[in-house]
């Protein structure tokens, strides 16, 4: 039913606009054949505004085709200008992340003078080379050796100042250094703002374990702060070695995590062994 009068309707326009059209023709026939000029009169007022009409019905399809076309045309123009747009931003933010980078290397670069300027022995930078670590024997390389100054003995810390191994070799041109986590390694150490003494010795595995305190009732916290003893004459006293976690083992600064560190020179009276 509903499609009987769509149909409807539409044969309705479709005679309308026809007759719309010929409506013009007639006009014309009457100018050539008769011209009547008060019939044409009457006839222009009602031919003019329909002709115009008829026209707008008319051309209204190349219109909407004309600006369909000019909608694709600034639509290509926006989806260029996106793209260049965000070419662009890609390229600052590259260049933001540049700038962040070496803000960050020269930030570390600047700490790291600050330690070797504040430090009372003289230092020297080197790069970790290789890790050596082999079941319980955790060692590693540094790309700088004996022309450099560096003998055995002589005590690598991290770039903020912690202790992370002694010095067991060195060659010309590089180092061998023993982790804290080694089970060879064991340096005297003493708790942080006390006088309570011990030694610290490597397991091989994570954590190297703290015994044989000064003080038999001491009983460490969660945290407290170890530092290096100079009881047994080999090591400078006072290098932040790590914390105290459970059951008496000290977290260290894991090796893995480093790419640079700094070795203090000083006199050595006992080769480290």
């Amino acid at each position: 039913m509903n499609q009987n009068k769509l149909s409807s309707r539409v044969q309705t326009l479709i005679k309308s606009a026809v007759a719309a059209a010929a409506l013009p023709v007639i006009f014309i026939y009457i100018m050539i054949a008769k011209p009547d000029y008060k019939i044409m009169n009457a006839m222009g007022h009602i031919v003019v505004p329909v002709a115009g009409a008829v026209g707008d019905i008319v051309t209204w399809p190349v219109r909407a085709i004309g600006n369909l076309i000019s909608n694709i045309h600034e639509l290509a123009n926006l989806r260029t200008e996106n793209e260049e747009l965000r070419v662009r931003l890609d390229a600052a933010l590259a260049d933001k992340n540049t700038c962040d980078v070496a803000i960050a290397e020269n930030q570390k670069l600047a700490r790291e003078l600050d330690i070797i300027h504040s430090s009372p022995y003289k230092t020297v930078l080197a790069d970790i080379i290789h890790d050596t670590s082999a079941f319980h024997h955790n060692t590693f390389l540094l790309n700088k050796g004996s022309r450099d100054g560096i003998a055995p003995g002589m005590v690598v810390v991290s770039t903020d100042g912690t202790l992370v191994g002694i010095v067991i070799d060195a060659a010309s041109g590089f180092t061998r250094v023993r982790a804290l986590t080694d089970s060879d390694s064991n340096i005297a150490v003493r708790i942080a703002g006390s006088e309570v003494y011990g030694f610290m010795t490597g397991t091989g595995g994570t954590y190297p374990i703290m015994g044989f305190f000064s003080d038999p009732e001491f009983e460490p916290t969660l945290g407290i702060k170890v530092v290096t003893s100079n009881i047994s004459g080999i090591l400078p006293a006072g290098i932040i070695v790590g914390e105290m976690t459970r059951d008496n083992h000290v977290k260290v600064t894991p090796v893995s995590k480093l790419s640079r560190v700094m070795v203090l020179q000083f006199d050595t009276t006992h080769e480290y062994k």
